[in-house]
């Protein structure tokens, strides 16, 4: 399963705001197995969203898009979504009962900032998403996520994202295997051992230098364990190698 992330926010661009969404995502996705074959950050634009939805939507099996929910004026991505498959946007029955119910639970738990700061929410703005697609619950959040067809939409909050995505998780997966082997041999010592461990093996190889004082490390994957581990062995008895332990105690 070949999933792309994409990353929307005109605080992403301008380094206001970390992007731990995509890191956190990848990180998940392949843990299940998937690949990731595309990280971006878009701005706030209707557009642009539109037609980076649009072509890896045919492209990737999945896409998984984050950030640009709600019911406020730079809250583009569910229209930009709608654009991409040319459809309307509608307020969803089973999203503005869960965004009614969102916002009855905070009124009920915080009367004093409801009064202070006189808040009237648009719960239908909050609940618009494409014809057609299906809601996805956010239960750390007002504003719900969907998907259409194979695409995946995420509130932009870290803790809402990260619980709207465990409704679906089981959704995510694929058969690529890796596995890291830990150095503490230069990155340049390693070129021509790890040309021959990716031809011999047919494998994926990942070569990634560390700071000073902590082992590099070589990551490889391919989508037969049994074909990762001998590959992996056969590595070990041609490089210097430290235990994953110590690596990490580092």
């Amino acid at each position: 399963m070949k999933i792309a992330i994409l990353t929307v926010g005109d605080e992403l661009l301008a380094g206001e705001t970390e992007n731990t969404n995509a890191s956190w995502l990848a990180r998940q996705l392949a843990e299940r197995g998937a690949s990731v074959a595309r990280i971006l950050v878009v701005p706030d634009e209707t557009d642009t969203i539109a037609a980076y939805v649009r072509e890896w939507s045919a492209e990737f099996d999945a896409v998984a898009v984050t950030g640009g929910l709600g019911g406020t004026h730079d809250d583009v991505t569910m229209d930009a979504v709608a654009v991409a498959f040319d459809r309307e946007v509608v307020v969803d029955p089973d999203a503005l009962e869960a965004v009614t119910e969102s916002a009855r639970a905070f009124a009920d738990s915080n009367p004093d900032i409801v009064d202070e700061y006189d808040l009237d929410i648009d719960l239908e703005a909050w609940a618009e998403m494409p014809d057609g697609a299906r809601m996805l619950d956010n239960p750390a959040g007002l504003a719900p996520g969907c998907v259409l067809e194979n695409v995946y939409v995420f509130p932009g909050v870290p803790d809402e994202m990260r619980a709207t995505f465990a409704g679906v998780s089981c959704e995510f997966g694929g058969d690529a295997v890796s596995e890291t082997v830990y150095t503490d041999a230069p990155e340049g010592a390693l070129v021509t051992t790890l040309e021959e461990l990716r031809d011999r093996f047919d494998v994926v190889v990942g070569s990634y230098p560390a700071p000073r004082g902590e082992p590099n490390r070589v990551k490889v994957t391919a989508t037969d364990r049994g074909r990762v581990d001998e590959a992996t062995a056969w590595l070990r008895e041609r490089i210097q190698t430290v235990p994953a332990s110590d690596a990490n105690d580092r």
